[in-house]
Formats: structure tokens, sequence, C-alpha cells
């Protein structure tokens, strides 16, 4: 007996395929990658922390139709920030049920606690998951850590998994969770909350100006992860790397709609909107130069782009932060 459960690589994930496996069922940790669940690449860190819990691991990249079909118009809305988590719940369980044939799997398995999270977890929101994923009728998506609030799903009735050895897991406590954790000698898994950059307040903001001047695409996701962002006079966004491992990621950045900006001192990289204006341009060479170790007074050759542009920084960063996007 097979089951395909979700796989965030969080503890709740961890605890909800260790309760399986430990019931002789062979589990595909499933890993839905939609661009926004972490800074860097984490696929090696998943596949280990899905075999610590005794499960193969899969990765499916649905990037471009999430973007496409589920993030800017949701069934039933956004939570807190730019989250739609009831209707991302309800894709990947869709996403994992058309893979079933494929793995021989028999049920769907989530590490989903009832009460945990105000949006997507209450039992309503559960049963709307259910819904959007097209299993109203098919009972197959079994939450194992809160399974005996609920009732019983295709799974349990057929005897495939014995109930009683499910929890009854409520509410926003981790503390067991944690010692379970503990118990199973594991340290390595992410912690609450961190896995996904929709629900957090800045990410979501940089995200709705983005969407307010530009179109939005895959490639368009890793530029809203790193720097400080700027939108300048006429439109235009300039990125500006804050510390060494920003300018990294922002070199490895593949975005044909940016030009970089580069500085003849030590600084920040930056990246600008490829369609900025002259005035632009102008303006985002002397934001780059403010934060890097230029002179006030001294004028400096700036590239941006193919372009030179002879500027000097401002007196002082606060003159450059009155084009930030955040205002938090």
């Amino acid at each position: 007996m097979r089951a395909i459960s979700l796989f965030s690589g969080g503890l709740d994930s961890m605890l909800a395929v260790k309760l399986m496996t430990e019931q002789g069922i062979d589990v595909t940790a499933l890993y839905v990658h939609i661009g926004f669940g972490s800074t860097g690449d984490v696929s090696e860190q998943l596949k280990r922390r899905a075999e610590l819990a005794g499960a193969d691991f899969r990765m499916v990249d649905v990037r471009e139709d999430y973007i496409q079909n589920i993030l800017f118009d949701p069934v039933y809305g956004y939570g807190k920030n730019f989250n739609p988590c009831i209707d991302c719940h309800g894709y990947m369980f869709k996403i994992a049920r058309a893979l079933m044939p494929e793995e021989g799997a028999s049920f769907l398995v989530t590490g989903e606690v009832v009460g945990q999270r105000p949006m997507s977890q209450r039992p309503d929101a559960l049963r709307q998951v259910s819904k959007l994923a097209g299993d109203n009728e098919d009972k197959l998506i079994l939450r194992p850590l809160s399974a005996k609030l609920l009732p019983p799903t295709k799974p349990e009735l057929e005897g495939w998994v014995d109930r009683e050895k499910l929890l009854d897991i409520n509410g926003r406590s981790r503390e067991r969770q944690l010692a379970m954790a503990a118990a199973y000698g594991w340290e390595d898994y992410e912690s609450p909350g961190g896995g996904c950059l929709l629900t957090d307040p800045a990410f979501s903001q940089k995200l709705r100006d983005f969407i307010a001047h530009e179109e939005f695409g895959v490639e368009d996701i890793d530029l809203l992860k790193y720097g400080r962002h700027f939108r300048l006079p006429d439109g235009a966004k300039l990125v500006v790397g804050r510390h060494k491992e920003d300018n990294e990621a922002l070199l490895k950045v593949v975005n044909p709609d940016y030009i970089p900006v580069r500085l003849p001192v030590a600084g920040p990289y930056s990246l600008l909107y490829h369609g900025a204006t002259q005035a632009d341009r102008e303006l985002a060479a002397r934001i780059a130069l403010t934060y890097g170790k230029s002179l006030p007074g001294e004028r400096y050759e700036v590239k941006v782009g193919d372009e030179i542009y002879e500027v000097e920084p401002f007196t002082s960063k606060a003159e450059a932060q009155k084009y930030f996007v955040l205002k938090l």
C-alpha cells in the first residue's frame, strides 16, 4: 500500500509521513514547487528530511501554472497577506491526485492540524480544501495528526490504516509535535510559519507593488526575494543588494527585463528595469552609488546596462529611501 503525502519539510509534514510509515505504508513525500517556498534551493534538504521520516521524495515544478491559475484569482481569497492558502492547498492536492496512478498510490496524506492556522486549517476550511481537490466523495485525504477529530476517511474505513494509531492534535500549540520530534531524535525540520513567502508582509507588499506596474511571471519570483526595492518616479523598479549574500543571489537572477547597475567602487550589485527612462536610469545610478563606498560631492562613472552615467551619490541614504517600495 502506498500513499502520497504533501511535504513541506516542516515538522508536521514529517510527522504525518512517519505515522504512515510506522503502519507499513510506503510513502512518496511530494513537494509541490510553487516558487514561493524558500529563498534558495532546498531540494536536497527536503529529500534528507523525507528520508528521515521513511519516505521517498519527489518534487514537481508547477510555478507557471500556479501563477496563471491560482495566485491572482483564488476562489476563497487571501489570508492576512498575499496568501491564498485554501486555494493553494486544494491545488496541491489536485496535483497529488493526478500523480496517484503513476505512483501507485491509494490515498493522500497531509500534515495539516485542525485549528493551527486561522485561515486554512479550520474544520470548514479543510472541507473547502477537499472540495477544491475534488475529494468530497472519495474521502482519500487523511490528516494523521488530527484524524481523531475528523470524520473517518476511506483509508481508515477500509482498514488500510489503523485509526487508533492516529492522533487528535488541535490548535496552535506545538508541544506534542516537538515531543514527538525529540522522541524520534529529529532536529532538522522547517520552523513553523517559515515556509511560504506569500505569508510574509514585506514580500507581499513587494509583490503588490510589482503587479501594479508590470506583468508578473516565473522569472520575477527570485527578483522579489532579495535586496532593497525602490520604485522610481517614472515607474521603473530598482533592486539594490543589502549584503554579500544578496549580491551573490542577484548575480544569479536570470531575468531579461532587468539590466545590471555596476559601480566603480565597492558596493552592492543592483538590477534595474530595462525600460527605465533616462531620468530613472540616472537616479538608479545615484541610489546604488549611495549604498556603495562613495564620497558625497564626488562624481563617479556608473554603468547602467551598456550606458555610463556620471553622477554623485546622495548626501544621505534618507534621500534614497524615499523611493522605497516597503512602507511597513
